[in-house]
């Protein structure tokens, strides 16, 4: 049987200041969608049109970056650059015919410059076709449940059939900053690949403390977008716009707002014993258990948490360190907001005499056992 303790807690203790003090209004952007999630947890922090479909331009190489690096695990794979890898129209890497780059190389080119030729040089190589790897964007879309998005081609050039929003687009850059490989090159600010010299086309890179990527877009349908992340105090921040003029200022704007307004609480800290839990079987009487891993959330201002304990009342030896003895999980407003295991902190051995019956301690008397077997047959220890 099972046994829940509730408590209530004011999440890190937050001071009677942050509970008292108002919030500061929202910012005004020029964006017509706009988004603002927090990283780690997803929770958005402001939101403008963010269901509303539209064109996205090159902000697409996300999608199609993430599918080339689980769909090939290999990135040193040499690819030949195709006549038809080099038509395309729009910004470019200049890829030449025949020569010769790694995968990693063109994901560089797709990432920091957009190059559309690059674009399709990856999404051919690592499907065979372009054609099969638009397939591949839209099915990852699916299982990231971007439910209001569509891919017609891998580099955001206008079509009527491809679009998407900037809440989807949100929850894509979350599982891209996830990746250490993507996430390394979209935090790149220049490189030099052979002959070339790419300078990343985010300038918020160079603008914004604490900025970590992502990707910049343009079309003439639609207008300026931009993908952006940033971290300070190990909160990360995810900003969307769509048709955004004022990009740059509005995604400071943005995170300037959810630093200051929407700081990241941690509501557990990974490997810390919370309890312990008694023990049977065992001459170890006790075993501590402890978070599995680190668990945090954005809170404004007098927002309160209430935490549950999820365990049993006892346990039964054997004990494996590191095994599941229960849960710890968040709520807000009764809703769940983050969670961890609970595991126990140490192994713990099961004892034979504690599991033989007084019939088989008598037993073992006329066995020969030791005498200490015999004392802890009659006088089994209690500590």
């Amino acid at each position: 049987m099972k046994r829940m303790f509730a408590a209530l807690f004011a999440v890190l203790f937050l001071s009677s200041v942050l509970s008292v003090r108002a919030r500061a209004a929202a910012p005004t952007l020029s964006a017509a969608s706009a988004i603002l999630v927090d990283g780690g947890s997803g929770r958005v922090l402001f939101s403008q049109n963010a269901d509303e479909e539209r064109a996205i331009a090159s902000i697409t190489k996300l999608m199609t970056a993430l599918v080339a690096v689980e769909s090939t695990a290999d990135l040193s794979q040499e690819v030949t650059v195709k006549r038809e890898y080099t038509l395309t129209e729009g910004s470019s890497m200049y890829l030449k015919v025949g020569e010769k780059l790694t995968l990693e190389d063109l994901l560089y080119g797709l990432l920091l410059v957009s190059g559309n030729d690059a674009a399709l040089a990856v999404a051919g190589f690592c499907a065979g076709d372009v054609e099969t790897f638009v397939e591949w964007m839209n099915r990852k879309a699916e299982e990231l449940g971007m439910e209001h998005s569509h891919f017609s081609n891998p580099n955001g050039l206008s079509s009527d059939d491809h679009y998407s929003t900037a809440a989807d687009m949100a929850k894509l850059a979350r599982v891209v900053m996830d990746n250490e490989i993507l996430a390394k090159i979209v935090s790149t600010k220049s490189i030099t690949i052979g002959t070339r010299s790419l300078t990343n086309h985010n300038k918020l890179l160079w603008q914004y403390e604490g900025c970590v990527g992502m990707k910049t877009g343009y079309t003439d349908k639609a207008g300026r977008t931009l993908v952006s992340s940033a971290e300070r105090d190990g909160q990360r921040l995810i900003a969307v716009t769509l048709c955004d003029p004022n990009d740059w200022r509005d995604h400071a704007a943005l995170f300037d707002y959810g630093f200051e307004e929407w700081p990241g609480a941690m509501l557990a800290t990974a490997g810390k014993d919370v309890r312990s839990l008694p023990v049977t079987g065992s001459l170890v009487r006790f075993v501590p258990v402890r978070t599995e891993s680190g668990v945090s959330y954005p809170l404004g201002a007098g927002e309160r948490v209430t935490a549950r304990i999820d365990l049993p009342e006892t346990v039964k030896a054997p004990v494996e360190e590191g095994a599941i003895a229960g849960s710890l999980t968040f709520y807000m407003d009764g809703e769940p907001i983050g969670s961890t295991y609970l595991v126990y902190s140490r192994s713990v051995k099961s004892d034979a005499l504690e599991e033989q019956s007084l019939v088989e301690r008598i037993l073992s008397l006329f066995r020969g056992d030791k005498t200490a077997n015999v004392m802890a047959a009659f006088y089994p220890r209690t500590f």
